[in-house]
C-alpha cells in the first residue's frame, strides 16, 4: 500500500484488522502483560519472538518421552530423537528458499559462522581480505576479526568495513558492488547481514552474491534479521553459505538452536576443510565409532554434536505456524503494517528521523527511529507504559510490527503513545 491509501484515525486500523486473513494467528501466541494485566504492545520480535502457545506441549512430549524411555527415546520416543532435527528440514528449506539437503538446524549462529569460515575463508597471500559492514552485529565483527588473527593476519590490513557515505545512515548498493569490483581480486570472503540489525536496511542479496562470485570471492550471509522476516531464495541466489538464529522472527525461544545453509555445489566437496564432529559423520557408519571422519553429503556434514531436543521441540511449534501462514502472505502483511507505521510516525511525529530505508524492497518489518536527545529515557518510559521496543546505543529506538502476531491496532496505539511521550 502507498501512503495515500492509509488513513489517520483508529477506525482504519480496526477495519484493516477485521479484513486481515492472518489476524487469527495472533491468538496462537502469548503476550507479556502490563501491571494491570493487559497485553503489552509488543514490537520487539526483531530481538526475541513471542512464545507459541503450543510450545509447551511439544516440550512436554519430549520430557515425557525422556522420563518413559530414557536412552531408548533416541529410537522409541513418539518423535525419536535420533532423526529429530529432520522434522524441521522441509519447513526450514521452504522458509529460506533452499533444497532440503542444503539446510540443517544446529548450534547457534556464531558457532555456525565459525564453522562456515573454517571451510570457506581460505586466505592466500594475494587474496586474504574479508568484507563486512562497519555496523554489523558485534558478534559477527568479533568472529571475523578472530578468524583473521587465527590465520596470522592483522584485521587492520585484512578487514574491509563497508561504511555509509558521510551524512547517511545506510549503505548504497552501488557502493557495495563498486568496492567488490575494485578490490575483488584481494577479497577472500564477503560476509553481510542480509538485514542490518541497527538500521533495518535489507540488502540485495542476489546482486551482491553475483558481484562477489564474478570476482572469485566466497559469499556468506547472516540471516539473523532476515529469516522469517523476508522471503529468501538462497538456492537460486547462490551464496556459498548462510547462517541464522531462531529466536527472533522465528520465535524459537531464548538462545534457541540456529540454522545453516550450504549451497548444493559444495554438498560433496570432500576436500573442503572443516571442523568435524561425530554427528556430521556418515550416519550409516556413525555408530561404528571408527577413527576416520567421513562427512555426510550436504549441510548435515557440518554438524558437530547430537542436537538439543528440547530446543528443537520449541522451534517446531513456531515453524508449523510459519508453514500454515506462508512467508509470502506474511511478507505482504508486513509491507502493509510497516508502511502504516511509517505513515503514522511521519504524520504524528514529523520531527523524528526514521533511518530505515523507505523503499519496501530495502527493509523488512523493523523501523529504526533516531532519538539523539533523551532517547534512552523515552524508551524506558514507553516500556513502563507497556510498549516493548528496544534501544541501541547511541541513539536508535527499534520497533517491528511482526505480521504473525502484531495488528494494525498495535501500530496505531504505539504511535499515539510514542507521540505522547515525545
Amino acid at each position: 500500500m502507498t501512503h495515500s491509501a492509509y488513513q489517520a484515525g483508529e477506525k482504519f486500523a480496526v477495519d484493516m484488522d477485521q479484513r486481515d486473513p492472518l489476524a487469527h494467528f495472533r491468538d496462537r501466541f502469548f503476550f507479556p502483560k502490563t501491571k494491570s494485566r493487559e497485553d503489552c504492545l509488543y514490537l520487539c520480535g526483531h530481538s526475541l519472538g513471542l512464545q507459541p502457545k503450543t510450545a509447551r506441549s511439544y516440550l512436554e512430549q519430549a520430557l515425557d518421552d525422556w522420563a518413559e524411555f530414557g536412552v531408548e527415546g533416541h529410537f522409541h520416543a513418539k518423535y525419536p530423537w535420533m532423526p529429530y532435527h529432520r522434522l524441521l528440514t522441509e519447513q526450514t528449506a521452504t522458509l529460506v528458499g533452499a533444497e532440503p539437503a542444503e539446510v540443517v538446524v544446529m548450534n547457534s549462529l556464531t558457532v555456525n559462522l565459525h564453522l562456515m569460515m573454517a571451510s570457506f575463508y581460505r586466505p592466500t597471500t594475494a587474496r586474504h581480505k574479508i568484507v563486512i559492514e562497519r555496523g554489523a552485529f558485534p558478534s559477527d565483527q568479533y568472529a571475523v576479526a578472530s578468524q583473521l588473527r587465527y590465520h596470522g593476519l592483522d584485521p587492520a590490513i585484512s578487514l574491509i568495513e563497508l561504511m555509509p557515505r558521510e551524512g547517511e545512515s545506510c549503505l548504497r548498493e552501488e557502493d557495495v558492488e563498486s568496492l567488490i569490483e575494485r578490490k575483488g581480486e584481494s577479497i577472500a570472503l564477503i560476509l553481510l547481514g542480509a538485514v542490518n540489525y541497527s538500521t533495518g536496511q535489507a540488502f540485495d542479496m542476489e546482486g551482491i552474491t553475483k558481484a562477489g562470485h564474478r570476482k572469485g570471492c566466497a559469499v556468506g550471509l547472516d540471516l539473523a534479521h532476515a529469516a522469517g522476516n523476508l522471503p529468501l531464495r538462497l538456492h537460486d541466489w547462490g551464496p556459498d553459505f548462510a547462517v541464522w538464529c531462531s529466536y527472533k522472527y522465528l520465535n524459537g525461544g531464548p538462545g534457541c538452536v540456529g540454522g545453516c545453509f550450504v549451497h548444493e555445489k559444495h554438498a560433496r566437496a570432500w576436500d573442503l576443510p572443516r571442523f568435524a564432529g561425530w554427528w556430521g559423520h556418515n550416519e550409516k557408519t556413525r555408530f561404528l565409532m571408527g577413527p576416520d571422519f567421513h562427512p555426510m553429503a550436504g549441510a548435515e556434514g557440518w554438524q558437530l554434536s547430537n542436537p538439543p531436543i528440547l530446543a528443537l521441540a520449541a522451534l517446531r511449534a513456531s515453524m508449523e505456524i510459519f508453514s500454515e501462514a506462508g512467508i509470502e502472505r506474511l511478507r505482504a502483511k508486513s509491507v502493509s503494517l510497516t508502511g502504516y507505521m511509517e505513515f503514522l510516525l511521519r504524520r504524528e511525529a514529523p520531527n523524528v528521523s526514521i533511518i530505515t530505508p523507505t523503499e519496501q524492497k530495502r527493509r523488512g518489518a523493523q523501523l529504526s527511529i533516531r532519538l539523539p536527545r533523551d532517547g534512552r529515557k523515552i524508551c524506558e518510559k514507553l516500556t513502563a507504559e507497556g510498549v516493548v521496543g528496544d534501544w541501541r546505543e547511541p541513539d536508535t529506538y527499534r520497533v517491528a510490527a511482526v505480521p504473525l502476531y502484531n495488528s494494525y491496532q498495535d501500530v496505531y496505539r504505539f504511535v499515539q503513545r510514542f507521540r505522547t511521550v515525545l
